[in-house]
Formats: structure tokens, sequence, C-alpha cells
């Protein structure tokens, strides 16, 4: 806010106070959801629940890749910092900060739980009797697996166990602060 503006404002005092406020708020809110990822700890511990997918970020590589090596023990090797960058997620749950790994078939995303896909619906009336629906028909976040029976999509299992606040459980680990 320019010292011009301030000074109008102030002629005001009613309308200096309402904008004043105003322009507090926007910078209290601002740094509460912009909170830099060293901060993301506490964020968390602070508001305990947060869906918030957030990306990567180097300030939190030793715990990342320890978080990454619990979810894949069978990998060969940490994965590249430029890996990371493309793969890596974090959210809050239970006041912790998480974190998940995006691949193929792997969505970091909030978990579709209904039993109605359209997308799977598509798929088997062009192929009647598929025994199974790929995830490029029925969508990456679908919770379920779907066969076609007769043109129609039928729920042949749970694809993915979700957390309580909706995402695909195994796919998300704690990041321990260091």
């Amino acid at each position: 806010m320019t010292a011009l503006r301030l000074r109008s404002l102030l002629r005001f005092p009613t309308l200096g106070f309402v904008a004043l406020s105003a322009f507090a708020l926007a910078i209290a809110v601002g740094s509460a959801t912009a909170a830099p990822a060293k901060d993301l700890y506490k964020l968390c511990r602070q508001v305990k629940n947060d869906d918030t997918i957030r990306p990567y970020s180097h300030a939190l590589y030793a715990g990342t890749v320890k978080a990454f090596k619990k979810l894949f023990p069978d990998a060969k090797s940490a994965p590249e910092e430029s890996e990371l960058e493309t793969q890596a997620n974090y959210r809050c749950m239970d006041g912790k900060l998480l974190a998940c790994f995006v691949g193929a078939n792997l969505p970091c995303t909030k978990m579709n739980a209904s039993r109605d896909n359209p997308g799977a619906d598509e798929f088997c009336k062009a192929n009647p009797n598929e025994d199974f629906v790929p995830a490029a028909a029925s969508g990456h976040d679908t919770v379920y697996s779907y066969k076609c029976r007769d043109g129609k999509a039928v729920v042949t299992g749970n694809a993915w166990a979700l957390d309580k606040r909706g995402f695909a459980k195994k796919l998300w680990t704690e990041v321990m602060q260091h």
C-alpha cells in the first residue's frame, strides 16, 4: 500500500480502518496458505488436516527421500532431484506432514469413491465383455476396479483402501522431521 493511498484512507477514518483491516487480513491469509516448505511441519501441527496438495520442496529433501524408501522398499536407488520435483507431493493429516509420489496409476489426489463411473460405462459399451476396465477409461482416481458384463460396467473390487480423508492409504507416508 503506497503512502499516498494510506494518507487518503486516513482522511476517512472509518474507510481507512476497514481498508487497513482488509489489507492486514489479506497478508495474514496469504502467509498462512503459502507456508514455506520448512514451515510445513509447523503448519501441519497447527491445522491438523489440510487436503491441499503441495509440490516438492528441496528444503524437505532428506525426509522426502526417506519417505520414498519407505513406500518403495524394492527401489534400487533414491530418485534424482528432478524426479522428486515432478513426483513428490505433500499434505497434512492428523498434524503430520505426509508425502506421496505420483507415477503410472499412482494418484496422489483425493479418490473418487463413487461406484457409478461414466468412463467405465463408455468403455464397456465399446467392449461389452472385457474382463478388466483400464484406469485410462475409469479414471486413475477411482477407488474401484471394473469389468464389463453385457456392455455394462460392474465393480469387481476395491483397488484402493482409503484413509479417513479420502486418499489412497498405501500411497501416503509420513515425512519425518530432521
